[in-house]
């Protein structure tokens, strides 16, 4: 399932794995700007302390294609370098995406989106468990081992909802049209249609970190 206001190309797993970035690095180009990613017009709000660049990549749970990029982009954020903070925000296209929106914070007050966050990809695109709505969400997080209670009192709290409002914000900011997507430093935005796949969008944001870099020397 896809609602991504692009239609992105996903690639099979296998190929995932094969991707070698020094190898691609070697091939690589110079990104364009307005070609192979896009400068914000207004500096979207970063959360990345000073002296930081930040990285996001924007998601859904319900895509396939974030899916498919979730290990790859698992892999690469564990070896990025010690100035570079990375972190994740999930999409809402309409009203229908925020109990995931909300479900991704609340794993993440109770500060178990390293253990859980994988599992609802599998839920919904191995299990084929239908996970859109507040009922279905806690049922499944309850057969999980993750107490209800508790869940429910951080899905449901001003601190979550506040943080899926502003998730949905920064979306605007960036003009996300479609999953998954990356920005950098609330100055760059590029997916897996303007960088032709979601491998060379990891290239992309690369080139400008390092771009960044030498801007600050």
């Amino acid at each position: 399932m896809t609602i991504a206001r692009r239609t992105f190309t996903c690639q099979s797993m296998a190929a995932l794995a094969a991707l070698q970035m020094p190898a691609a690095w070697a091939q690589f180009q110079k990104p364009v700007a307005g070609t192979d990613y896009a400068v914000l017009e207004t500096i979207a709000p970063v959360e990345a302390p000073a002296g930081k660049i930040e990285v996001v990549e924007f998601f859904w749970y319900n895509c396939m294609h974030c899916n498919a990029f979730e290990p790859i982009l698992s892999e690469w954020a564990k070896k990025l370098p010690k100035d570079v903070a990375f972190r994740r925000v999930p999409v809402a296209f309409n009203a229908s995406f925020a109990p995931q929106q909300r479900l991704y914070y609340a794993l993440e007050a109770m500060g178990l989106l390293e253990k859980v966050h994988p599992k609802v990809f599998a839920a919904i695109h191995v299990d084929k468990l239908n996970l859109s709505k507040g009922e279905a969400i806690t049922e499944w997080i309850g057969k999980n081992g993750v107490d209800t209670a508790k869940f429910l009192v951080q899905y449901n709290s001003f601190g979550v909802v506040t943080k899926a409002q502003k998730a949905s914000q920064l979306q605007n900011a960036f003009k996300v049209e479609g999953v998954p997507a990356l920005g950098v430093a609330g100055r760059f935005y590029t997916d897996g249609t303007m960088a032709r796949s979601m491998e060379r969008a990891l290239l992309v944001v690369q080139s400008l970190l390092d771009d960044i870099r030498k801007q600050r020397a």
